[in-house]
């Protein structure tokens, strides 16, 4: 079974029904998958984002999604990271100490990181030697 580290812009994507959402269904289909346990507050944040520029009956829909995607949540292993090597990974490849989080959780489980963001997709390529 493929590893898999998922981070918010994929689980985003699949949860809130986003162009990409097949594409990043396809990948997690089968997959052992896992995430820092910051995963579930970057998704809430994308619900409020959402909420926020939706009308009354979209903002129920997304808070419906968010939902969803709470309990899709239940298959996915969360774990602490090292916070310490989350700042010089951040420091190193020039993302935050979020994406550092995924980045150093992808080395630490030997996984693939599955992710919308293409500065979070170099950082893992620059760190995957190492």
């Amino acid at each position: 079974m493929t590893r898999i580290v998922v981070d918010a812009s994929a689980l985003a994507a699949l949860v809130f029904h986003e162009p990409d959402a097949d594409r990043i269904a396809r990948r997690l289909e089968r997959a052992s998958i896992a995430a820092p346990t910051l995963l579930k507050f970057e998704l809430a944040n994308v619900a409020w984002k959402k909420m926020r520029r939706s009308s009354p009956a979209e903002a129920a829909t997304v808070l419906q999604n968010f939902g969803d995607g709470l309990d899709l949540g239940r298959q996915i292993a969360f774990h602490d990271v090292s916070h310490t090597d989350a700042v010089l990974i951040a420091r190193e490849a020039g993302v935050s100490t979020y994406d550092a989080s995924y980045v150093w959780l992808a080395g630490w489980l030997g996984a693939d990181l599955v992710t919308l963001d293409r500065r979070l997709e170099a950082a893992v390529l620059a760190f995957s030697h190492l």
